[in-house]
């Protein structure tokens, strides 16, 4: 495989290609999982339904800009996010299968799984404040607004103000809720992947190329959706909580199961379905493609020998 930087690279550009097409479904998301907070289901507000009819809401009061809003802070967070994922995983996976089991090439679904885990919550932290931005500028609609409202002009102006606001610590508030989200998102993304790339090698016979990652990346993006929902909703009204209605990521928890009842973690469910089974499939698929352009690239400029098997 590539250098670890090659791999960073090539996860990072490769989610920047899907996110392109998939934050619509993250907008709509997002204001699903805000909407009604802390209302009981009869009186909540119920602007958006799904995610088509959230997408045609949304174009059609505030045009493409309001499905696009927080693109910027959404491409950073992808970078450092999927870079670290797919960057890390394969060094952190290659060095506790030699330590353990004396062999790089060793399958144990327990390392894949902390290997995964590990890699997302380094990825979780370092982008935690572009995804703080990204999830206030797109909750924001002038409209059918949902939840706290905050009125960024754009990712630098949020950035700023929630520093000259709140200091570094504001900037992070939320990050414990996205690494539980993205380690149990990352704890099953990759080793479902990879294990549903084996299994339909070994028992379908499928071979290398773009139809194994397809099926492969649609497995893998159905079980992210599952595990990784309930802390996302609740990751969602942490960041954009205006002071301190949610003392922590339990104090969310119990206060929206009370108030709204135990599906209100899974609001917006449907969205990030629409979202996640794209976005895992053209990530994953895009990787394979990327890091076999980066590996063409290291060998020309720094030699085969650079190589981390």
């Amino acid at each position: 495989m590539s250098t670890t930087a090659g791999a960073f690279i090539a996860g990072g550009i490769a989610a920047c290609g899907a996110v392109t097409a998939t934050h619509p479904f993250e907008t709509v998301k997002i204001r699903m999982q805000l909407q009604g907070e802390l209302q009981s289901s009869s009186s909540s507000p119920h602007f958006y339904r799904g995610p088509i009819h959230g997408v045609s809401v949304i174009v059609r009061n505030e045009g493409i800009g309001g499905i696009y809003r927080g693109i910027g802070c959404a491409y950073i967070y992808q970078i450092l996010l999927n870079g670290c994922r797919l960057g890390f995983y394969e060094p952190m996976r290659h060095t506790l299968a030699t330590t353990l089991f004396n062999d790089a090439k060793t399958q144990n679904l327990g390392i894949n799984m902390f290997c995964g885990a590990a890699s997302g919550i380094m990825g979780a932290m370092a982008g935690s404040p572009f995804f703080l931005a990204k999830t206030r500028l797109q909750s924001y609609s002038p409209f059918l607004p949902v939840g706290t409202q905050h009125q960024y002009k754009n990712a630098w102006d949020g950035l700023s103000k929630i520093y000259r606001g709140e200091g570094v610590k504001g900037l992070y508030r939320g990050v414990g809720a996205a690494m539980i989200r993205t380690g149990f998102g990352s704890s099953v993304q990759l080793p479902t992947y990879f294990f549903a790339k084996r299994r339909l090698v070994q028992h379908l016979g499928m071979e290398e190329g773009p139809a194994l990652h397809l099926a492969s990346s649609t497995a893998s993006g159905f079980v992210v959706c599952v595990v990784m929902h309930p802390p996302d909703t609740i990751m969602s009204r942490l960041y954009n909580q205006n002071g301190n209605l949610y003392k922590g990521v339990f104090d969310c928890l119990a206060k929206t199961i009370r108030a709204e009842g135990f599906f209100a973690i899974y609001k917006g469910v449907i969205p990030h379905l629409t979202r996640i089974l794209p976005h895992t499939i053209l990530t994953l698929s895009l990787a394979e493609q990327t890091t076999k352009l980066v590996k063409k690239l290291e060998d020309k400029i720094l030699g085969p020998e650079t190589r981390v098997l």
